[in-house]
């Protein structure tokens, strides 16, 4: 039988392999501020990545106290209160990234979660509702749970669209949303919902220890909230769910062919993220305590996004530093808040020549996995040992 080496070779050999590795080394080769602090961080080992992130998560809950120059947002706006309005930010980034930098899906509307879950806790809690009141902390749920019927009551005909006609109906839907909250009576349009519900407790003065004017417990709740959240969200990255969102945002066709049942995963994706733009929504409907239509329009809705690409789609770190930095710097720069979409705007453009994948770009983890794979494939084999007669290697 002839051994030519013409034709498809399906499996590489040990030297071919090799030769790959070395060669994606010089071509992947990373660029950027963060290349360096990224290799650190995945040499580190799992017990000092954790001791690491516990001294960030204490640096974050200590965020309201560090009330310095420059930092601070004051005194055009209360720093306590600037650190919740990051926080929402962060949140609402986590969600539309699972959306858009998992699953690969342009969505313009995602305000219309937000709204859903606002609307869901004022009605249940405002005594300007006729509906059945129940404690606000319950709302979190009851929001999530009705933005997520949202969602997938969205997805369902619209997610066999692709691309920028997937964007125009998410975008329709998130201005159907506002005008219902316009037209029907019951939503009460511009007047809206006052004295909407918060958490129980009190201080020694009678004052509630969630008041509208006290930013730090609810920073403290909404930061306890994004660190389950993110946890959650990482466990599904690294599934067999997040796999898929991977394969479908890199190549729907190719996903589909290979047996990745696409269209339930995408929806699973809208449900998720709309999920936690619920679950935002009340958390800031409750710090503010007022909810009507003006708050959720379409230039919102960009600034979801445009926190998510400016962070880095597809990593949850990523999505929370660009939702902090979307929320913290009309606060901190009052003077030019009205130039804000300008800013932005130009920032884009800037991070799309000279940072195309944000400011913490997603990690490429199929491709690291490959990486180890033919690492372990090009490994020569272990030395045959003469043993009492008999000869054993490693791979017998």
């Amino acid at each position: 039988m002839s051994t030519s080496s013409d034709g498809p070779r399906i499996l590489p050999d040990a030297e071919s392999a090799r030769e790959a590795i070395e060669t994606e080394s010089v071509v992947v080769k990373r660029h950027g501020p963060f290349v360096g602090l990224r290799e650190k961080w995945d040499g580190l080992p799992r017990q000092g990545q954790w001791a690491w992130m516990l001294l960030v998560v204490a640096l974050a809950y200590a965020l309201p106290y560090l009330n310095v120059f420059p930092l601070t947002t004051e005194p055009g706006n209360d720093w306590p209160l600037a650190c919740f309005s990051m926080a929402v930010y962060a949140l609402v980034a986590v969600g539309l990234n699972v959306v858009v930098g998992y699953a690969g899906l342009l969505d313009l509307g995602y305000v219309a979660f937000f709204a859903v879950g606002s609307y869901t806790s004022a009605l249940l809690t405002s005594p300007d509702s006729p509906l059945m009141k129940i404690p606000y902390l319950w709302t979190l749920p009851v929001g999530m749970a009705v933005a997520m019927i949202f969602g997938v009551i969205l997805g369902v005909p619209t997610l066999r669209l692709r691309g920028d006609y997937l964007a125009i109906v998410t975008l329709g839907f998130g201005e159907i949303v506002r005008i219902l909250a316009t037209i029907i009576p019951a939503m009460k349009g511009q007047v809206g919902f006052q004295n909407v519900g918060h958490p129980p407790g009190t201080q020694a003065d009678g004052i509630p220890i969630f008041a509208n004017s006290n930013g730090t417990p609810w920073y403290w709740l909404t930061l306890t909230i994004i660190i389950i959240v993110t946890l959650l969200v990482g466990n599904l990255e690294r599934s067999r769910v997040g796999r898929a969102w991977i394969a479908i945002r890199e190549d729907e066709d190719a996903a589909e062919t290979m047996g990745v049942p696409t269209f339930k995963y995408k929806v699973w994706a809208f449900a998720i993220g709309a999920c936690v733009g619920g679950l935002s929504g009340a958390l800031f409907a409750g710090q503010v305590g007022f909810v009507n239509n003006q708050k959720f329009d379409v230039q919102t809705s960009i600034l979801f996004l445009a926190a998510v690409v400016l962070g880095g789609t597809g990593n949850k770190v990523g999505a929370l530093i660009g939702g902090a930095i979307v929320a913290y710097i009309p606060l901190r720069f009052t003077a030019i808040a009205d130039y804000k979409y300008l800013i932005f705007g130009v920032a884009l453009v800037v991070l799309m020549i000279y940072r195309s994948q944000g400011l913490v770009p997603a990690k490429v983890r199929l491709l690291a996995y490959a990486r180890k794979v033919r690492h372990r494939d090009a490994e020569p084999p272990a030395p045959a040992v003469r043993r009492g007669g008999t000869t054993e290697g490693a791979a017998s």
